[in-house]
């Protein structure tokens, strides 16, 4: 059976993990200094924080914002469900927004919509922008509000918009580091800033309790996964170029739309289907791969917003599946995937 994901763990992410578990200094320290130089190195940026959890880093960057209680934070509907909860604890409103009908992003129209739909009870302060599987939105959405960004590439390392990459868009960009994100260190987040103002902000927020920081072993882990991922990126573009391939010849079901001038990561391979969502699992199955559904653990799809706001982003959350496409998969495996696409129902 082609399971739908696969952690890319290989020997040397074994090696670096075993070297710190001989060391015996597993928590929070040496690896995970030099994963923040590391990765500030890789990613350009100016200060970061190595972190327990993508769910703290969310809360820290909101904190460092300085709200006022009650204040409104935008978010797209097809967020991680944690989302709600975070922003609900600091005694925030989460502000749902659509998004586009055939995109899993937001648009500058469903923004607007949204801060105008709270407008009278809870102002919009800021948005935490999730990077739903990969795709960046249009350049209208960062260029058309004045609000503070927080940008959540964990799914979208790797992404570009018009030459510019994910997690430059934002004050603070939180990259997480958990089992199902681009890069996995088997648990984690970077928090970081680009802009010199921003990083003064993070940096003058002091040090962060061991608890919420990051553990040697998964940092020695994430230091090896930056430095395969360009590896490993280039496997994702050869297999999904090859689904992209079958699934235009078959033609029933659809790819998501995008921007011009992005390049896709390809974190993930979504359909958006026309036929039943059931019936494309079962046929999967049968053929021994396994298929999902692409957005039951978000805000639409946990049932932590009303599908009345945000009907487009509903519609995707039951219409869209996720096909495998990580680098262990390898050539005989995406092969079949690729034969599975075309036989769809």
């Amino acid at each position: 059976m082609i399971e739908i994901y696969s952690p890319t763990i290989r020997r040397k992410e074994m090696d670096a993990v075993l070297t710190v578990m001989v060391e015996e200094k597993i928590g929070p320290g040496e690896q995970a200094a030099r994963l923040v130089q590391f990765a500030k190195e890789a990613l350009n940026f100016e200060f970061s924080q190595a972190l327990r959890s993508p769910a703290f880093a969310l809360s820290h960057a909101l904190k460092l914002l300085a709200l006022e209680k009650g204040s409104g934070i935008l978010v797209s509907a097809l967020s991680p469900e944690y989302y709600h909860k975070v922003i609900l604890d600091l005694d925030y409103k989460p502000i749902v927004c659509d998004t586009a009908g055939d995109s899993p992003c937001p648009t500058a129209e469903t923004i607007k919509a949204a801060i105008g739909r709270s407008a009278a009870s809870n102002p919009a302060r800021a948005m935490a922008l999730y990077h739903s599987l990969g795709f960046l939105p249009d350049t209208e959405v960062f260029s058309g509000t004045e609000l503070p960004i927080i940008e959540d590439i964990s799914a979208a390392f790797g992404s570009s918009l018009n030459e510019k990459k994910a997690g430059s868009f934002g004050l603070f960009t939180i990259l997480g580091l958990e089992e199902r994100d681009v890069l996995t260190a088997g648990g984690g987040a970077l928090l970081y800033a680009a802009e010199k103002r921003n990083a003064a902000v993070l940096r003058n927020s002091g040090a962060v309790s061991d608890v919420y920081s990051l553990a040697d072993m998964n940092a020695a882990m994430a230091i090896v996964q930056i430095r395969e991922s360009a590896r490993n990126m280039e496997k994702r573009r050869e297999y999904a170029g090859l689904y992209t391939q079958n699934a235009l010849q078959q033609g029933r079901h659809k790819l998501f739309a995008h921007p011009e001038n992005f390049e896709n990561n390809n974190y993930a391979f979504a359909l958006v289907l026309e036929t039943g969502m059931k019936d494309v699992i079962a046929w999967a199955r049968r053929k021994e791969i396994v298929v999902e559904s692409a957005f039951e653990k978000t805000l639409v799809g946990a049932g932590l917003v009303e599908k009345e706001l945000c009907p487009q982003a509903y519609s995707l959350s039951l219409r869209t599946a996720l096909f495998p496409v990580y680098p262990r998969l390898g050539g005989a495996g995406a092969a079949k995937v690729a034969r599975l696409i075309q036989t769809l129902p």
